[in-house]
């Protein structure tokens, strides 16, 4: 292995230079240099409580990380509006292009019952490689944008080597243009401010696979102060229904590939369908013809499956292909959404969050683009049934080659005890282990921090010490963010970072197969998905006990596969599409 200093994919775009050379340069170079010194994390669990499940065990590190002083705001103000209920999201990712993770927080922020209020509609902490994070929001530019935030998607949309962001509002969307690690706001620009819909989830993915992001954005119910619905409890003016508002259509827009989009959504086929109440958004590529489609999590209307037909159109076939509702044929309240390979089918699987009386959805495709159901074989389906599910993520939490579940949960209704034995308002999250077959087992913890009692909404998973274990960002509404360290030990892993070539810049889209003693695994590289929120796109795989990957294989959206052969555990490492070369990083 060699190290990546001399790491340089070509650019496509003249404007691109400067800034991948800061990012080649800035992030691989520099750092290697400060590789030189000791960067070892220092542990940040002594002040934490925590819960040891073997052979997981998570740490609440809020605190000594430095991110207690963050609040969500809901803009609540006594007269029960109903954006107030939902909650917002957060994420992880490298902004300055250091090879650290960074969070970054959706603050909510003030409905027009208080419009003097100050806060900012992102707040951004960085990693200061030794268990800590640092608030610089200001810094970077980001300080004095303000608005109604939900949800974020991240990523190189503009392929010049940084990730940019995308915000999903109450009100007009805004894109953030990343210029080497300071943030220009350019939605106008760009061609994304375009209505002002009530956003609430963001997903960059090639539909095309031309090499440039496109986006997709969710759109939930029509709403303003003036249609605000009086709704009332036990005499008491409460929170509507949304059934009580009109859905709104989906946004699609196509990336020009000169920083630019153009709303796209009627050409793709994307109106053909009644428009739903969209709170979760994902791609998968369920029928493997490498093209990635879209499944959309309705919140009381059916679900979507955008099947790409290849051509930069889409068809609507969830119907058919039995995820648009449950059993009874009837819709759910769909809100988080995930999908990925969780057994050795080698089948994708489905998971949406759902209302409380609404067991977590499980689909598992079979063949033909038809899905089954196994939301009860799976495990999921009783310990579900009393919980609301906001976010939810698959990530392989103890390293042990396959994908665990965990929930984040919480209600809307802050009475609903009254009206369902065993519901609560707050509610703990919900962890489930993976057998290996897809059936999962519930961690019913006694303390911890999956012992909390929340009103969590937004979930993402990332490396932030780089140990090798994926940590846990959790948000609440109207409350305060979590921040989970992963303590895993015993068990080997993978950590690759994908650089695209032909393919877009961010490789969102590639998938990643790992052989190792008679099993594959298969992980991909996605923006969005959960609710509202956004991983980290590098890929961990965990590796158990082996001590050697037999066979890595990558699967780039442009159709070039690369392989390697016997790759060592315990490592973090970068691949440029086409060069040949598993490139490690320098600590």
């Amino acid at each position: 292995m060699r190290s990546t200093r001399n790491l340089k994919p070509e650019s496509r775009n003249p404007k691109e230079t400067p800034l991948l050379c800061w990012f080649l340069i800035g992030s691989v170079v520099l750092f290697a240099l400060a590789g030189c010194a000791d960067t070892t994390v220092p542990s940040t669990t002594e002040a934490s409580s925590s819960l040891c499940v073997d052979p997981v065990c998570f740490s609440d590190i809020t605190e000594p990380a430095g991110l207690a002083a963050f609040n969500h705001d809901n803009g609540g103000f006594g007269e029960k509006w109903f954006p107030e209920i939902m909650g917002s999201g957060g994420g992880f990712i490298d902004y300055n292009g250091d090879d650290w993770i960074d969070i970054i927080l959706v603050g909510g922020g003030s409905l027009p019952s208080r419009p003097s209020d100050s806060s900012s509609a992102l707040t951004l902490f960085r990693n200061n490689r030794d268990g800590t994070f640092a608030n610089v929001t200001q810094q970077v530019g980001l300080s004095s944008h303000k608005a109604y935030g939900m949800a974020i998607a991240m990523a190189d949309y503009d392929n010049d080597g940084d990730s940019d962001i995308f915000l999903a509002n109450l009100g007009t969307n805004l894109l953030f243009r990343n210029d080497g690690g300071t943030f220009t706001e350019i939605s106008t620009s760009a061609g994304i401010a375009v209505n002002t819909a009530w956003s609430t989830s963001g997903l960059f993915f090639d539909a095309n696979r031309d090499g440039w992001l496109d986006l997709y954005v969710a759109n939930y119910v029509k709403w303003s102060p003036e249609t605000d619905v009086v709704c009332e409890h036990q005499g008491r003016r409460d929170y509507c229904n949304p059934l009580h508002y009109p859905s709104v259509e989906d946004d699609f827009f196509l990336n020009n590939g000169d920083g630019t989009f153009s709303k796209a959504t009627e050409n793709a086929g994307l109106l053909e369908v009644d428009s739903g109440k969209g709170l979760g958004v994902t791609d998968l590529d369920f029928n493997n013809d490498g093209w990635p489609d879209i499944y959309v999590a309705n919140d009381g209307d059916r679900n979507f499956l955008f099947t790409n037909n290849g051509d930069g159109t889409f068809s609507e076939t969830a119907e058919r292909s039995g995820v648009a509702f449950n059993r009874r044929g009837t819709p759910r309240a769909g809100m988080g959404v995930d999908s990925g390979v969780v057994d050795s089918t080698g089948e994708v699987t489905l998971f949406v969050g759902n209302f409380s009386q609404e067991t977590v959805s499980v689909w598992r495709h079979q063949e033909n683009g038809f899905f089954i159901d196994r939301a009860n074989i799976s495990g999921l389906g009783f310990p579900t049934r009393q919980t609301l599910t906001f976010g939810l993520v698959l990530f392989d939490a103890d390293l042990d080659t396959d994908l665990d579940l965990l929930l984040a949960n919480g209600n809307v209704i802050e009475q609903i005890a009254t009206m369902h034995d065993g519901v609560t308002f707050r509610e703990r999250p919900q962890f489930f282990l993976n057998r290996g077959d897809g059936v999962f087992d519930e961690v019913k913890p006694n303390s911890g921090p999956l012992s909390q009692k929340l009103l969590a909404r937004g979930l993402a998973v990332g490396d932030i010490d780089r140990d090798g274990d994926l940590d846990i960002l959790m948000t609440e509404n109207n409350g305060p963010v979590h921040l989970w360290q992963n303590d895993n030990e015993g068990n080997a892993y993978l950590s690759i970072l994908l650089i695209g070539s032909d393919s877009n810049r961010d490789a969102v889209g590639a998938r990643v197969f790992a052989t190792l003693n008679g099993l594959t695994m298969e992980r991909a590289v996605k923006t969005g998905s959960s609710y509202a929120s956004q991983s980290d796109k590098t890929v961990t795989l965990g590796l158990g006990a082996s001590s050697t990957v037999s066979l890595l294989e990558i699967r780039w959206p442009s159709g070039r596969i690369d392989r390697f052969e016997d790759v060592a555990p315990n490592q973090e490492l970068v691949l440029v599409e086409g060069s040949g070369e598993l490139v490690s990083k320098l600590r």
